[in-house]
């Protein structure tokens, strides 16, 4: 299988896109929560990093009960990151960087203290009585349906003032909009176009596979193998999850961002990798980017991977761009599962395939979970869904910028436990070793950015064998090959033609000419190989 260039690219094709959670980013004034004025501070280390793209977790009016995904005003800043006044400065000293500014959009719910819910809730005949989705009691009195709520029990909440139920897909907090109701769609697309006109490059789609419900409210059936899982995974979401009709709701505010030149739409969507080529759209276009999470899920070993990028591919229509995610605000961090020797194998894989790059903060410095003591959990999925590993405080952890207590992040307490300084991974101590993960992390960054075959070339795959998992990327008659040694041991690797070493994912290997069409490689370590034109 090649997948050919496409003739014209646009700045996300080439980009390297890296998710902030603000509120672990960097404190500024002492309160133990990031913030916009901390961000900006750091602006020097991301252009220093690589990074073309940051996408910010929601930053808006929130009471912050689940990271700020439940808004409360779509055109504010919350006073705990500072003002529009700190945002426009914001976006203005990375635009000055050379950096874009990706903002998160939650259009399936907000917070049950906006201003909007407010006033459907009051009355059956309030001007927004249907911006979300209400339901008359069951004949016995109960909900509508047996609908889950992703957080535990049942997904439908009595409100005494309209005598009805409203579902909520997440919190009971978090009641979902009526995306049938053309009005809700046009105040969304009000709330898409402040923010462009502010100047920002675009929006990541926050739970777009799950825009619209089923209109007769049937019932979700149960999973046959259900035992043992969370009980909101008990059931098939085919009534609530990846309706037709969300297709149409993407395809709605596609044609926002399409009214500027220049602006990119990624989203988070759900199902299995053969769905995900739907998310881009046919006739009408749907997200440039659906996020993709393959790499993740996947098993590692060569042959595992091997099957996943292929099946990736497959899946994805011709003309579509791929999208490779590595790590993200409610993701388990992958280096505590493959290794920190595997993760510099990881950071090959993902600064060479054919696509966009999207990592989490402190993926580039092989970040693991960090352990939340129980009675500082802030998550509430695992407040709510005890017992299961649904945590994601791990992951939200104030980053660690050195070696001191509080790790540069703060002056105060920090809302979120951090990892103990020793030994601990920070951007401090490996800035200063030139063969660090991050030192890695930043040379792929920087070989991507010079050689316009890495980031647009053809994508060859080679037959994985002996826990080598290797491919091509070849462009106008330059190529490269990448090898990437999946297992401990060592392993030799042979191909045909010529080639001079550019790099190996351990640092300490000189670019120079291989004398024959084989190399040895090392545990764990990986090699990108400029091939000789014939």
């Amino acid at each position: 299988m090649s997948v050919e260039s496409p003739d014209k690219s646009a700045w996300w094709e080439s980009a390297v896109i890296y998710e902030i959670a603000p509120i672990s980013f960097q404190d500024s004034n002492g309160d133990g929560k990031g913030d916009l004025a901390g961000l900006i501070s750091r602006i020097d280390y991301l252009k220093w990093l690589g990074v073309d793209a940051v996408w910010l977790t929601p930053i808006y009016k929130s009471p912050f009960r689940d990271l700020g995904y439940d808004i409360s005003d779509y055109c504010a800043i919350d006073p705990a990151f500072g003002s529009l006044e700190d945002f426009d400065r914001l976006l203005a000293a990375l635009h000055g960087k050379g950096v874009r500014l990706i903002l998160d959009l939650v259009p399936n719910h907000t917070a049950n203290d906006h201003a909007w819910f407010a006033e459907s809730s009051s009355s059956r005949n309030s001007a927004k009585a249907d911006w979300y989705i209400w339901a008359d009691a069951a004949e016995n009195g109960g909900p509508p349906n047996n609908w889950l709520s992703r957080f535990g029990g049942s997904g439908w909440e009595w409100c005494e003032a309209r005598r009805q139920y409203y579902y909520h897909s997440f919190l009971v907090e978090q009641p979902d909009l009526n995306w049938r109701n053309p009005q809700l769609r046009a105040a969304i697309a009000d709330v898409m176009r402040f923010w462009l006109e502010r100047g920002v490059d675009g929006f990541r789609v926050d739970a777009s596979a799950v825009l619209i419900k089923d209109a007769l409210m049937r019932d979700n059936p149960a999973k046959p193998d259900a035992e043992g899982k969370p009980p909101p995974q008990r059931q098939t979401p085919v009534f609530t999850d990846d309706r037709p009709e969300t297709m149409d709701c993407i395809e709605f505010i596609r044609s926002v961002i399409d009214e500027y030149p220049e602006r990119m739409l990624c989203g988070e969507v759900q199902g299995k990798t053969d769905r995900i080529g739907h998310f881009y759209g046919n006739d009408k276009p749907r997200l440039h980017l659906p996020l993709n999470f393959a790499l993740l899920d996947s098993q590692w070993d060569a042959l595992s991977l091997q099957a996943t990028i292929d099946a990736y591919f497959n899946a994805i229509p011709e003309q579509a761009w791929p999208v490779w995610v590595i790590g993200g605000h409610d993701k388990q961090r992958v280096a505590s599962r493959i290794g920190e020797a595997q993760m510099r194998v990881l950071a090959m894989l993902l600064m060479t395939l054919r696509g966009t790059p999207f990592l989490f903060m402190g993926d580039e410095i092989g970040r693991k979970r960090v352990p939340i003591p129980s009675e500082r959990v802030r998550d509430p999925f695992e407040k709510l869904v005890p017992g299961y590993g649904l945590c994601r405080d791990p992951e939200r952890a104030p980053m660690r910028w050195d070696d001191s207590p509080d790790g540069g992040f703060t002056t105060g307490q920090p809302w979120l436990p951090q990892e103990r300084p020793d030994g601990a991974a920070n951007i401090a101590t490996q800035r200063r070793d030139e063969r660090s993960i991050l030192a890695l992390f930043r040379a792929l960054m920087a070989l991507r950015r010079e050689h316009a075959c890495l980031r647009r070339g053809a994508y060859e795959p080679l037959r994985s064998q002996n826990d080598v998992l290797a491919y091509k990327r070849t462009d106008r008659g330059s190529g490269f090959l990448i090898a990437l040694n999946i297992a401990a041991e060592p392993r030799k690797y042979h191909w045909q033609g010529r080639g001079r070493l550019l790099i190996s994912t351990h640092l300490d290997r000189p670019p120079e000419p291989l004398p024959d069409a084989s190399i040895l490689l090392r545990g764990n370590e990986g090699v990108i190989i400029a091939i000789e034109a014939r």
